[in-house]
C-alpha cells in the first residue's frame, strides 16, 4: 500500500489557478523529487500536503488514512490540523529557526509543547524531558552538529542552520519529510553540506519528498521525479528516464533551459 496517495488535488488563488487536478503516490522508504520552474506550483503542492494551505478540490491519504477530502462540509479544527501536520516533516528554504533558542532548543521545542498534553507529564517531567533532549541530541549529531548544540542561529553558518532545520524537522518522526528548495539560500560549498545529508537520509530509507533544483542531485537520490509545469504534472517517473531522456516537450524545453543556466 502507498504511504501517500494525492487524488485530483486543485489550488486557487483569486482567478489564478495553482494546482490543476493533480494526482501523485509514492511508497514508504523511497524519495520523490519534484522538479520544475519558478512559479509551475511546486512550493504549493508542498504547502497542501502539510496544511499550510488548504485545496480546493481533491483528497490526500497517508498509511491508507484519509487526512484531507474537499468534499467534506465542515472544517478541520486547529488542534485537528496540528494533529494531520504531524505527517509531515517541512524543512523551508529560509531555515525558519528561532533566533532566540540554541540549535538544541530549536530541535526539541516541539517535542517538548508535545509532551505537556501527556497524562503522565507532571508525574515524570524530568525524565521525559531528558529523553526528549537526548533525542535532540543524537539527531543533531546525525546531522554533524554534536559540536554546536548549544549554538544560536546567527552564530551557525547558512549549511550548519538548515541541517539544524532538517533535525528538527526529523524529530517528530514524521511519515514523510518535505523538503522545499533546500539549498537555495546557500552558496555551492554549503549547498554541499545539505545535499550529503539530504542523501544520507535516502541512503536510509527515509520517505521524503523534495522541492529542488539540483538536476544531477534529483537523479541520483530520488527513486521517483515529477517535473509540474502551469500547475499539472507533465511528466513523472524514474529519474534517468524523466531527467535525461524525457518525452513530454515541456519536460525537454525545461531541461534545455536548466542546462544553459
Amino acid at each position: 500500500m502507498a504511504i501517500l496517495e494525492v487524488t485530483h488535488i486543485g489550488k486557487h488563488f483569486g482567478k489564478t489557478n495553482v494546482l490543476k487536478d493533480v494526482s501523485f503516490s509514492m511508497e514508504e522508504g523511497t524519495a520523490l523529487a519534484i522538479i520544475g520552474s519558478s512559479g509551475s506550483g511546486k512550493t504549493t503542492l508542498l504547502r497542501c500536503l502539510n496544511f499550510l494551505e488548504t485545496p480546493d478540490c481533491g483528497q490526500i491519504c497517508v498509511n491508507g488514512e484519509t487526512l484531507f477530502d474537499a468534499g467534506k462540509s465542515e472544517k478541520d479544527k486547529d488542534e485537528e490540523l496540528r494533529k494531520k501536520r504531524l505527517h509531515f516533516g517541512m524543512v523551508f528554504q529560509s531555515f525558519n529557526l528561532f533566533p532566540q533558542y540554541t540549535a538544541l532548543e530549536n530541535v526539541t521545542l516541539a517535542e517538548r509543547l508535545l509532551a505537556q498534553e501527556r497524562a503522565d507529564f507532571k508525574q515524570n517531567k524530568k525524565a521525559i524531558l531528558e529523553e526528549i533532549d537526548a533525542h535532540g541530541k543524537e539527531l543533531l549529531a546525525r546531522m554533524g552538529l554534536a559540536e554546536r548544540m548549544d549554538h544560536y542561529p546567527h552564530q551557525l553558518s547558512g549549511g550548519q542552520q538548515q541541517r539544524v532545520a532538517i533535525a528538527r524537522a526529523l524529530a517528530l518522526k514524521p511519515d514523510i519529510l518535505c523538503f522545499d528548495e533546500p539549498t537555495s539560500a546557500l552558496d555551492p560549498e554549503l549547498t554541499g553540506e545539505v545535499l550529503k545529508v539530504i542523501r544520507s537520509l535516502a541512503e536510509q530509507k527515509t520517505t521524503m519528498i523534495i522541492v529542488t533544483h539540483e538536476m544531477a542531485f534529483a537523479r541520483d537520490v530520488a527513486d521517483q521525479v515529477i517535473f509540474m509545469d502551469d500547475g499539472v504534472i507533465v511528466e513523472q517517473g524514474d529519474p534517468h528516464e524523466v531527467i535525461d531522456h524525457p518525452k513530454e516537450e515541456r519536460t525537454k524545453q525545461f531541461l534545455t533551459r536548466y542546462a544553459q543556466g
